[in-house]
C-alpha cells in the first residue's frame, strides 16, 4: 500500500484524459483494498 500515491497527493497527469484514467486507478485500487480487508458473515444456524 505505501507504493500507491493517498488520494491526497498531486496528480502527475496534465491531459485531462489521463487525470481522469489516474483518479479512476486510485479509487480501484482502494475499492479493493477495502474488498480485501472487510470480513465475510456467514449465518451459522
Amino acid at each position: 500500500m505505501r507504493c500507491l500515491k493517498s488520494l491526497g497527493e498531486r496528480i502527475v497527469s496534465r491531459d485531462p484524459d489521463r487525470q481522469t484514467a489516474e483518479i479512476q486507478i486510485r479509487i480501484a485500487f482502494m475499492n479493493r483494498f477495502n474488498a480485501l480487508g472487510t470480513a465475510a458473515i456467514e449465518r451459522v444456524a
